[in-house]
């Protein structure tokens, strides 16, 4: 990878960015935590960085002017959006409508996306990526590869094995959704990781999908959501606190509920592939199989 000759810090009033030692770029604000990097001669490098900071500043402060319209069901949805991010959040979340999800679904997926198309407007870069806590937006030119770690659950620190995604893959989004994840779920996946166009539409899927992974059983604690956020767009709709034991047979049930909206989302070409799993079962839907993978190092 191309990095920075020196190291780039940067503090402003709305955030701060810090060039890491491996030459990744490192932007902060808030709840939004982007780890970027890119591939290219040097001097493109050092321009996508440039502009990855210079849009990733405000975006926060402007996305909270319109949380009112974001925390809306995407159902016959009224409001007008204005910030771009805010239009790729509606976007990814519309061809969901039938079902219940707001634009908020989406928000780490579009924000990634959004920083990403800023870097790639830079001729001279080969590859790059943003990842936004676990969800990212991905840039191959030809003959690039980007390799993702598989995680068997959320709170795992280190993948359990690795994808490896080609620019013939067609794949520019990555997305992972867990009831242990750092949102609230109505499901009980250990983790749902989807791959499709790009970052938002893979956010919004892997989200709906674990919701998905589902069943009523007495081991299952579910609390609504404005009890552990009172600002949740989920409202008073029960979420999931705790998972304990269940039986093979019964983990299967929710898993094939799971597969099944994974499986209308690739026949409706919304997604390319999703790899579903909760405890030691695992449901491997679209091109997901055939990919090229490798066991932990």
């Amino acid at each position: 990878m191309t990095v920075f000759a020196r190291p780039m810090v940067r503090k402003t009033s709305r955030h701060q960015g810090t060039m890491l030692p491996d030459g990744r770029l490192h932007l902060n604000e808030g709840p939004i935590d982007l780890v970027i990097a890119a591939e290219g001669d040097a001097v493109s490098v050092h321009t996508a960085f440039a502009k990855a900071a210079h849009r990733f500043d405000g975006l926060l402060s402007a996305l909270a002017g319109e949380l009112p319209a974001l925390r809306s069901s995407v159902t016959d949805f009224g409001p007008i959006l204005h910030h771009p991010v805010a239009r790729r959040m509606l976007s990814a979340t519309r061809p969901h409508r039938a079902t219940f999800v707001t634009p908020m679904a989406a928000v780490a997926g579009a924000v990634a996306d959004e920083i990403l198309a800023a870097m790639t407007k830079t001729p001279g870069l080969s590859k790059a990526y943003v990842n936004n806590g676990g969800d990212i937006a991905i840039y191959l030119t030809a003959n690039q590869e980007f390799t993702i770690g598989a995680m068997s659950r959320l709170s795992v620190t280190k993948p359990d094995g690795f994808v490896t995604l080609t620019s013939n893959d067609h794949v520019g989004g990555v997305a992972t959704s867990g009831a242990e994840g750092r949102s609230f779920s109505l499901g009980i996946a250990d983790s749902v990781a989807v791959l499709a166009r790009n970052a938002a539409v893979a956010d919004v899927a892997a989200t709906l999908i674990c919701n998905a992974v589902n069943l009523d059983h007495s081991a299952i604690k579910r609390v609504p959501a404005t009890s552990l956020d009172p600002d949740s767009d989920l409202g008073e709709r029960l979420v999931t606190a705790s998972v304990g034991d269940l039986s093979p047979a019964a983990i299967s049930i929710a898993l094939n509920r799971g597969a099944v909206s994974a499986r209308s989302m690739v026949g409706r070409n919304l997604i390319s592939g999703a790899m579903l799993r909760l405890r030691d079962q695992i449901r491997l839907i679209g091109n997901i199989s055939a990919l090229p993978t490798r066991n932990k190092e």
